[in-house]
């Protein structure tokens, strides 16, 4: 009996314009990648712009560079061309670096590029190492090389695209990486796609030596070109999108990878049904935002963020029966694996990232799942390094963030509890409400007959309530009356 052919993934592009762009890429109904931008949250990563040194810090060996953002961006010595250095610089092998504070000077102008997105209250992380990034090459100016991407596997097609690179003519100082969708290209399709990043890196050069700084000098793509541009690939059936003159746009650049799929965008204009729920993905996007995913099995998956790490816990749900626990573990904790690869990527975590997985005394046991783990990752387009399952059950991986998150730029911190998920009880809150209306009556003046203490209204009617006996203790041993006050709606 011959196998069912594995049908296209479809790329799906939502807009609202002027404010948000969404792309999901589903496979057969399931959400495999998920990305948002808002407009007045627009990511400046990829961003090269000519700023100016502020200060220099030696013993951070940074420098914090005015490029025109709210705050200064981080730029460490080993992320400085050697081509900013104001004085030679002889490396050896005690020291690869120069220090900082010798080579740079406050005031000195730079070309930077954004390699981390600003965070809290961190600036942006900067390098002036710059990278142009087109359909199939990335252009490395001030680098010199010929790089093939590590996810392009295959020995064959690894020679066959070195060759190509090393006998085109690819400038002066200037070096390319060949990305993942330059598989199987012609020789004029990289030839191509290299004239054109050429012409962008002499427009910035360009701009870099005649504007003055601080001052954006490129651009990154939006969300829907950056998505035609990097993720429509062989395997994409479909683009999907429910605003027309997106559409247009997307068609105009999906022409251009493929001239001959010229009925691979289709927009989405059923006004009744959204695009999200057209292809059953709302239920999917919302669960990105929450704190808990269910498996199939019926254990859970818990994530908890914080300041250093996020933290992943595995909650098994039951396991019946002595005899079948070990299998039962291996089971949830692979099926664990496999989801916790997926929401990473959804959720685009990034950092050191701690799991703990349901305990297993079997090693095999334990490399069957750090196994399945890694086989997950290799789908993720972000590097990742993976550890091994400790005798505690504990296993540590690192995550290459590739942008803000969904969660990033659609969550804050709530008002009432600061980010920490639990807040004071009422019962509590009383407790501090009663202190604070005794010390007002004590400090209120002789001719003073009425205190008012103002709180929220859910306070309020528990102390009118629940405390009502003890307020008017206080009103009977001071003499005065106490007027509580809801504040709020």
């Amino acid at each position: 009996m011959a196998r069912s052919k594995k049908k296209k993934a479809k790329m799906l592009i939502s807009v609202l314009p002027g404010e948000q762009v969404e792309v999901a890429i589903s496979q057969e109904g399931i959400l495999k990648e998920y990305y948002v931008e808002m407009v007045h949250q627009a990511k400046t990563r990829g961003n090269i712009y000519k700023g100016r040194i502020h200060n220099i810090d030696p013993s951070l060996q940074a420098a914090f560079v005015n490029y025109g953002a709210e705050r200064n961006g981080f730029l460490q010595i080993d992320e400085v061309h050697p081509e900013y250095y104001m004085n030679d610089w002889i490396s050896d092998k005690k020291t690869k670096y120069p220090p900082i504070q010798k080579v740079l000077k406050k005031n000195q102008e730079i070309l930077v590029q954004v390699v981390k997105e600003p965070t809290g209250n961190k600036g942006a992380f900067l390098s002036s190492y710059l990278s142009l990034p087109g359909r199939t090459f990335v252009l490395t100016p001030g680098r010199e090389q010929c790089g093939i991407s590590r996810k392009v596997e295959d020995e064959t097609e690894r020679k066959r695209l070195k060759d190509i690179v090393c006998n085109m003519k690819v400038g002066e100082g200037l070096g390319v990486i060949v990305r993942t969708a330059g598989m199987g290209k012609s020789k004029t399709a990289l030839e191509r796609d290299l004239s054109f990043l050429k012409r962008l890196w002499k427009e910035v050069r360009h701009k870099g030596t005649t504007l003055e700084s601080p001052v954006l000098v490129y651009k990154e793509a939006d969300l829907s070109a950056r998505a035609v541009r990097d993720y429509l690939t062989e395997d994409i059936g479909e683009i999907w999108v429910d605003d027309k003159d997106t559409a247009n746009r997307v068609s105009e650049m999906a022409a251009l990878i493929f001239p001959r799929r010229t009925d691979i965008v289709k927009v989405h204009s059923d006004l009744d049904v959204p695009l999200w729920d057209r292809f059953g993905l709302r239920k999917q996007i919302e669960q990105i935002h929450g704190r808990e995913v269910t498996l199939p099995s019926g254990g859970r998956l818990v994530f908890d963020h914080t300041e250093a790490l996020t933290a992943v816990d595995i909650n098994s749900g039951k396991i019946g029966g002595e005899s079948n626990f070990k299998e039962m573990a291996l089971k949830i904790n692979k099926e664990s694996a496999v989801e916790i690869a997926q929401q990473l990527r959804l959720r685009d975590i990034g950092g050191q990232v701690v799991i703990d997985f349901i305990e297993m005394k079997d090693r095999k046991h334990c490399g069957e799942v750090e196994k399945a783990l890694r086989q997950a990752f290799k789908l993720d387009r972000a590097r990742t390094d993976v550890g091994k399952i400790s005798r505690f059950g504990l296993l540590e991986l690192v995550r290459q963030r590739l942008g803000s998150s969904a969660l990033a730029v659609s969550t804050e911190a709530c008002c009432h509890c600061a980010g920490t998920g639990t807040r004071r009880n009422l019962e509590w809150q009383a407790m501090q409400a009663l202190k604070d209306i005794y010390h007002l009556i004590q400090r209120s003046s002789k001719t003073s007959e009425t205190v008012v203490y103002k709180t929220s209204t859910r306070l309020a009617l528990y102390l009118l309530n629940d405390k009502r006996a003890r307020l008017c203790d206080f009103e009977h041993s001071f003499g005065k009356t106490i007027e509580i006050v809801a504040e709020d709606a």
